[in-house]
């Protein structure tokens, strides 16, 4: 049990269902088994051919044991600040 009696998957089996949702793989339950993992919100297309133009949170719930699991899907944006890089504050030899 997690926060308020919300049920969480432990950080591998959440880590696990993550990279298979990233990887557009069948999504199975890492604690029961099952195929009734439900993605909100729904992919757009097969493959999702477009790129998110903004970060967008994910969540993944399964049916059966109602577990969840939630990340955020990081659009067109750049990852990181470039002031903060740091490589780039080491003066070379």
């Amino acid at each position: 049990m997690g926060r308020r009696g919300i049920k969480e998957y432990r950080a591998p089996e959440a880590l696990a269902l993550i990279a298979a949702d990233r990887e557009h793989a069948h999504l199975v339950c890492p604690s029961c088994g099952t195929r009734s993992i439900q993605r909100v919100p729904r992919r757009r297309g097969v493959r999702d051919v477009l790129v998110v133009a903004r970060s967008e949170r994910i969540t993944l719930t399964c049916h059966s044991c109602n577990r969840h699991a939630s990340y955020i899907e990081r659009g067109a944006e750049p990852t990181r600040d470039a002031t903060m890089d740091p490589h780039s504050a080491v003066p070379p030899h």
